[in-house]
């Protein structure tokens, strides 16, 4: 099946939504520098190390004495990843071109400037971002160049990248990026500093490894860290604090599991053998008594959070239940 838009479109017309809710402000903790006129802004992290952001999507950089390694091409920064790079070379007089883009994982919104790169550029990902890749048949994410399967050291004209493959998390393909000279540690799509976790802990495929990829970040020795999102860089606080919450967020879907009973949705949906309607509502309504608890802990403190962490729940509930086996109530093993 082709994921290609082809032969006759039809308008169904646009049905604009009649409630849109309020939701709490956003911590000033959350922000980042501010954007220069070309909207992104690009600054130092350690040595020859540098980010780039739009506020939203994230990339970096190292400059070496033969040319810049990029990790990630976010389409949302597009060519302003070149004029950042412009900026920073032509300060410390180090050559401006791109020679290795490193691919994080897969994902368009992450990789899909790449093109701008062209042919000369080295592209460096896991093995499972080539098939991916080959699969997808986008020509703005060029085909790696260079893969690797567990560990990889890119050494580029006096610095260095170790690359490192966990098992999926996000998704099947997701790598850690590691500098060690410069003490930065970048894991795209596991934590974005200031912020919940996006719906349904990020869109992730491997939720079980995805909370796994938490903890081994908090393995590796750094002190700031690239998420791939938001406005800021993170900290270790950052880190701890997100584990805090997934921690808590877990113990509260246990206890909601536990304590709720599914009889009126039954009553409701039985008698019409809508299994459908009976589930979808004891299900979203045990998502959001979890998260309420969770809510109010992390208000001030995780923006999004009031936004987002119902589906987290949801997400969480239907982990616990089919990956680690968490059958309470209706979900337990008959007995005869």
């Amino acid at each position: 099946m082709s994921l290609g838009v082809t032969g006759t479109t039809h308008n169904h017309g646009a049905r604009q939504a009649t409630f849109l809710p309020e939701y709490a402000r956003v911590p000033s903790s959350a922000f980042g520098p501010p954007l220069n006129e070309f909207g992104y802004h690009v600054g130092p992290i350690k040595g020859n190390l540098f980010w780039v952001t739009d506020a939203s999507y994230q990339a970096m950089f190292l400059t070496t004495e033969t040319g810049v390694v990029l990790v990630d091409a976010p389409p949302t920064i597009g060519p302003n990843l070149i004029r950042a790079i412009n900026d920073v070379t032509s300060a410390n007089g180090r050559p401006s071109t791109v020679t290795h883009l490193v691919y994080s994982h897969f994902h368009a919104d992450h990789i899909g400037a790449a093109v701008l790169f062209g042919d000369t550029a080295e592209y460096v990902a896991h093995r499972e971002t080539e098939r991916l890749l080959r699969t997808a048949g986008d020509t703005n994410r060029p085909v790696p160049t260079t893969t690797f399967q567990d560990t990889y050291s890119l050494q580029v004209g006096g610095e260095r990248l170790e690359l490192a493959y966990h098992g999926p998390n996000h998704t099947a393909d997701n790598i850690f990026v590691y500098a060690p000279d410069h003490d930065t540690l970048c894991v795209v799509d596991v934590l974005s500093p200031g912020w919940a976790p996006f719906q349904h802990l990020m869109v992730s495929q491997e939720i079980p490894n995805w909370i796994k990829a938490n903890e081994r970040i908090m393995e590796y020795s750094w002190s700031t860290f690239m998420g791939g999102h938001a406005g800021r860089l993170g900290t270790r606080e950052d880190a701890r604090l997100q584990l805090g919450y997934l921690n808590d967020l877990t113990a509260s879907v246990r206890a909601v599991n536990d304590a709720m009973d599914p009889l009126r949705y039954f009553v409701k949906y039985g008698p019409s053998g809508n299994s459908y309607a009976s589930l979808k509502h004891y299900l979203q309504d045990a998502a959001q008594q979890a998260a309420e608890p969770v809510i109010a802990k992390y208000i001030e403190q995780l923006a999004g959070v009031d936004v987002v962490t119902a589906d987290n729940a949801y997400t969480l509930i239907e982990c616990l239940r089919n990956d680690a086996g968490f059958l309470p109530g209706i979900f337990g093993l008959r007995q005869s």
